[in-house]
């Protein structure tokens, strides 16, 4: 029964939609209480199999290179291993002075990077994927919106760097869906068009397909309308 339950623990995860479940942690930047310390603001909670490791440099020199960005969308960045403090701040260190990586170097990581040794908080979210290794996290992302929900979840495994340039995107397309009430389609960018929700009654289907304002409508269900990417990232970005 102890080895049933230490299982599902383990392939336990919160789903969208989900409040982000909650956490005390000892972490590079001292101690954090997640998601509580940043209610009201956007949050990445991502793992990373190990420290002293090729592909988790790579990621986290890409992730503090690009902090500011985040930062500037209202999303904060927290990373989370398996390994130690001390582990931690050697690794982030050795970044700092050695390692130069895609036209990067000197690279300071300032955002919090989680001691998870206990893996309490890895097996929280899921982190562990036994089928990849029992001892390390697979490169799981959390998207956590300011009232401390789930809103997007990707998993990567151990042996693949994500790609930065959709995390921003995702993250900015989420925030352009709550602002606006629109919905965005397959390879998204800011600038290009959204999609209206589809209409709930006939009488409103009929109205979009005669209609003549800025709905673009290939039938009653698909709809799509312009969105300014620079009255997108007014909305969005901080001043």
């Amino acid at each position: 029964m102890e080895t049933t339950q230490q299982q599902q623990e383990v392939f336990t995860m919160p789903r969208i939609g989900d409040k982000a479940p909650e956490f005390t942690a000892t972490t590079t930047q001292g101690e954090i209480n997640f998601p509580s310390d940043y209610k009201g603001e956007w949050s990445i909670l991502f793992s990373h199999p190990a420290d002293f490791t090729p592909v988790c440099t790579s990621e986290f020199m890409t992730f503090a290179h690009l902090e500011e960005k985040f930062k500037k969308a209202n999303c904060n960045l927290i990373g989370l291993s398996i390994d130690g403090l001390y582990s931690h701040i050697a690794w982030l260190r050795t970044i700092k002075d050695k390692i130069e990586f895609n036209g990067m170097k000197n690279i300071e990581v300032k955002f919090p990077l989680i001691e998870d040794i206990s893996m309490n908080v890895a097996k929280k979210y899921g982190m562990i994927q036994p089928g990849e290794s029992k001892t390390q996290a697979v490169r799981a992302v959390f998207f956590v919106d300011p009232e401390e929900t789930v809103r997007a979840i990707i998993y990567y495994p151990l042996s693949l760097g994500r790609n930065f340039d959709e995390l921003y995107r995702a993250l900015i397309a989420m925030q352009t869906s709550d602002k606006f009430n629109v919905a965005t389609p397959a390879d998204w960018n800011p600038g290009d068009d959204v999609i209206v929700s589809p209409a709930g009654s006939c009488g409103v289907a009929e109205e979009r397909m005669t209609a003549t304002d800025n709905l673009d409508c290939k039938d009653w269900f698909f709809c799509t309308k312009k969105l300014d990417k620079d009255l997108v990232f007014k909305e969005i970005l901080k001043k």
